[in-house]
């Protein structure tokens, strides 16, 4: 495996886990560090999932590796050269070759790559989804979406505001009385916008499995009301599970079924998104990628289980879908709202509005994000607008990017490996190409990093289970990552060296995996109220002391 490669391995992602065995893995959306778990037949380090769960650690496999599987035919040659309705012509065969040669190159088991270009929709596929059966990755394969799943709850609300039974900027509880967060003031004032452009305040990483039931979104949003929350309303941007949550039950409330009743009746069947589903057991007729992690040796493995959401997470984070049904459904927000048969699926004023930002974010690294809509995440590439979303399972990592001027989207969904490597090289040609779009460099600082003074923002910042410290230590900044509250003695302090890129924009340096390859975003920003905040995996952690 080559060196690129091995780092991809290991830094591709917000948070890197060390198990017994010294297995690694990472996930997205988490906090970044290690997790203790107790087990029955002893204890390991896992990584927790979007709601903060921690994953279980792999076990070595007492089978006999099985034989990889052949097809019995062989995929169809792309052709080299297309011309599209608009006598535009696609080089397919150019990025095929590019999705091998990258995938190969980033220890990704498998990818599928679909792309609207001129109105139409091609895919590719590459790899395999399970390296142990040796099962070939084709573009009918179902990946797992992770948080993309937000931008279709966000889409299920915009529908409700077209019909009038939701005013976005009305309390929470005008709608679902049964909303509540432990402080009752905040509770009052807590809109559906500041939920879709996650400005609630309300936390992540609140984990809970309530159950299979049709009831799971209402007991998790009853059992929510006592976790602390990131920030007061409105105050700052901090991203937000809990919020998207209590969004999916809204849905529920003002449809009357369920959130995956209402995807499938109100999206999902009048786009003609067959290969979009939100249950495992819809998941099972089709080809299904399975996540990799890697192992002691460096080389990735089969990950411990094909997913660890509960039902509750899904208007959060569980939708499952082709690459195509994915930029079919980015499509949608391309034409106005509109299917292909010409339905209006949504209204183009919703459209717009989710386009539209609501709020800068000071971290634009972890996310790659240039500021929030209602549901999209906003990019900024050199003055040309995009919008679209990134989303992580158990290693499975998935990107969607929408250039609306030029009419373009592009989605990559992958299985493992140094997928956030292969996204940015594969994602920074594929636009340049179709788009005329220069996307951001990866995050990191400069050779010489400038000389900068923490003395202003050296203190404690807190959040829910967590604390960070930051100081100078040796003449240089540092910063320690506790663990505490009820997620005390889940892992040892995580420390790091800040490397300063400007006033308020640091790299973690040697303290775990980034979303952003080698290096961890530490932002340090200020509240509307005036508290300081640390911003770290785009959770803001007020400062305190």
């Amino acid at each position: 495996m080559s060196k690129k490669a091995q780092q991809g391995s290991k830094w591709n992602d917000l948070r890197t886990w060390r198990a017994t065995g010294s297995w690694e893995a990472s996930d997205s959306w988490g906090l970044t560090g290690t997790w203790r778990m107790e087990g029955a037949s002893g204890s390991w380090d896992a990584p927790q999932d979007t709601f903060g769960r921690p994953h279980p650690a792999p076990e070595p496999d007492p089978r006999p590796a099985a034989a990889p599987v052949t097809t019995t035919e062989a995929p169809a040659a792309v052709a080299d050269e297309i011309e599209l309705a608009t006598g535009r012509r696609v080089d397919l065969g150019h990025w095929q070759r590019r999705l091998d040669d990258l995938r190969e190159e980033h220890d990704v088991p498998g990818a599928t790559l679909a792309f609207v270009v001129d109105d139409e929709v091609r895919e590719l596929a590459s790899g395999v989804l399970n390296r142990q059966t040796g099962v070939e990755a084709t573009t009918d394969s179902v990946f797992q979406l992770g948080s993309i799943a937000k931008v279709y709850t966000a889409a299920l609300i915009m529908q409700l505001v077209e019909s009038g039974d939701l005013d976005l900027d009305a309390p929470v509880v005008s709608v679902l009385p049964e909303f509540a967060t432990i402080d009752p003031e905040a509770t009052k004032v807590i809109t559906t916008r500041m939920l879709l452009s996650h400005t609630s305040g309300l936390t992540c990483d609140f984990h809970l499995d309530t159950g299979r039931g049709d009831d799971s979104l209402a007991k998790y949003v009853e059992a929510a009301k006592g976790v602390a929350m990131d920030c007061p309303p409105g105050t700052a941007v901090s991203y937000s599970g809990i919020g998207y949550v209590v969004l999916g039950r809204i849905v529920e409330v003002l449809t009357g079924t369920t959130w995956d009743q209402a995807l499938k009746d109100r999206l999902l069947t009048p786009l003609g998104l067959t290969h979009t589903m939100t249950l495992p057991e819809e998941v099972l007729p089709f080809r299904a990628a399975m996540g990799h992690l890697a192992g002691p040796d460096g080389e990735q493995t089969l990950a411990p289980a094909w997913d660890l959401m509960p039902r509750a997470a899904g208007p959060a984070a569980r939708v499952c879908a082709t690459a195509g049904d994915l930029v079919r459904f980015a499509k949608l927000h391309l034409d106005g709202g509109k299917a292909a048969d010409g339905t209006t699926v949504l209204g183009p004023d919703s459209v717009a509005a989710m386009q539209q930002r609501e709020t800068d974010v000071p971290d634009k690294w972890t996310v790659s994000a240039d500021g929030w809509g209602l549901g999209w995440t906003l990019y900024d590439w050199d003055g040309v607008p995009g919008f679209g979303h990134d989303g992580a399972s158990i290693g499975q990592y998935a990107y969607l990017r929408v250039v609306p001027g030029a009419g373009v989207a592009v989605a990559l969904l992958t299985n493992g490996g140094g997928s956030r490597l292969l996204y940015a090289d594969l994602l920074r040609e594929l636009l340049a190409d179709l788009a005329g779009v220069t996307m951001p460099a990866p995050f990191a600082p400069a050779e010489q990093p400038p000389a900068v003074d923490i003395t202003p923002w050296a203190g404690t910042y807190k959040r829910e289970g967590v604390l960070i410290t930051v100081s100078e230590r040796d003449g240089r900044p540092h910063l320690v990552y506790a663990f505490v509250d009820g997620m005390a003695g889940y892992s040892p302090d995580l420390e790091m060296e800040l490397v300063p890129l400007s006033d308020t924009v640091f790299a973690g340096a040697g303290g775990g995996a980034s979303f952003a390859e080698d290096w961890m975003p530490v932002v340090f920003s200020t509240l509307d109220d005036g508290t300081k905040c640390a911003y770290i995996g785009m959770r803001a952690a007020p400062k305190t002391a």
